[in-house]
């Protein structure tokens, strides 16, 4: 068998093409067919959401796990080369602050959420705009050719979700959304008048949330509270919806000193701590289907920035 092969570079897409509105750069990594140079059917999606921006620090460690295709490399790298992955920044910034409005729509002007509401199911819809857009301009523009968009290049058995740093919000965000799965069923009896491509978001927006197996918090923090969700109706709600559907979820925790020993926000510890309970709570009483893990790095240096950085580097994802 051939072995596969890969693209990977940058891309700027919107959420609706048609309707004008803000970039979204993204580093994408896609897997293709030896010799037919066509995409592939991944056997994993990894979506990453970073964070701030951090310029002008002039340390290479930091510049260079700064950059969104780096990141994608190395993703793939951890995954597997059956992967694809995707490398979102926020399309608006104030200042440093990434703003992800159109994921998280309670956000206030610096990115910090009042709260997470999965009403309209936002940053699922959003997510499979993304996907769905960066593949057509890989297709069209760097590939060569265009075809009708299949959902199967969409959404692959299995998505693993990271978020870094204030890209933990849109973590927070979905697994709001993934409690009221039973929502979706309104969206899948979209009416039939709808456009080709809204009714591909709207049956891939149900089809997404129940591909996904992973969440990972990656060093995720606020200047404000909010950092983890830690809503116990809404564990409980995932919890038994793994054990009717028979299916599992793992939830990592990858921290560092920088923000887990914050002692000027204390909060993040909190959070993290509590929902860790929440997560523990509910998998011993609704079938050991929601599964969490802790996982702590540089434990026994002082918190620096270059070390909330490296932590996407040296994670354990297994």
């Amino acid at each position: 068998m051939a072995p596969m092969e890969r693209w990977t570079g940058i891309v700027n897409v919107r959420l609706n093409p048609n309707n004008g509105g803000s970039f979204f750069k993204v580093a994408v990594s896609l897997l293709l067919c030896p010799f037919s140079k066509t995409l592939a059917v991944p056997s994993v999606n990894a979506i990453f959401f970073k964070g701030d921006r951090v310029e002008g620090t002039g340390n290479p460690a930091i510049e260079r796990l700064s950059e969104s295709k780096n990141i994608a490399e190395i993703l793939v790298a951890k995954l597997g080369g059956s992967v694809n992955a995707w490398v979102v920044e926020a399309s608006t910034f104030s200042g440093p602050f990434a703003v992800f409005r159109e994921f998280v729509p309670s956000v206030n002007s610096r990115g910090e959420p009042k709260h997470y509401d999965p009403e309209g199911f936002p940053a699922s819809k959003s997510i499979v705009a993304i996907m769905a857009n960066s593949i057509d301009q890989v297709k069209s523009s760097v590939l060569g050719y265009k075809d009708e968009l299949a959902i199967s290049e969409i959404l692959s058995p299995k998505t693993a979700v990271f978020g870094f740093s204030k890209g933990g919000t849109v973590i927070n965000q979905i697994v709001a959304e993934f409690a009221h799965l039973n929502a979706i069923k309104m969206l899948n009896s979209a009416s039939p008048t709808l456009e080709a491509r809204d009714g591909i978001f709207a049956t891939s927006n149900g089809s997404f949330l129940h591909s996904i197996s992973e969440f990972h918090y990656v060093d995720v923090g606020l200047n404000c509270h909010g950092a983890y969700l830690t809503d116990k109706a809404v564990i409980k709600e995932i919890a038994q919806n793994l054990m009717i559907s028979n299916s599992s979820l793992r939830i990592l925790f990858h921290g560092t000193p920088r923000q887990w020993h914050d002692h000027n926000r204390p909060w993040i510890r909190k959070e993290k701590d509590l929902l860790l309970q929440l997560i523990q709570d509910a998998t011993n009483k609704y079938g050991g289907r929601l599964q969490v893990f802790e996982r702590f790095y540089f434990a026994d240096m002082k918190p620096t920035l270059q070390m909330h950085f490296e932590i996407i580097q040296v994670m354990d994802v297994s």
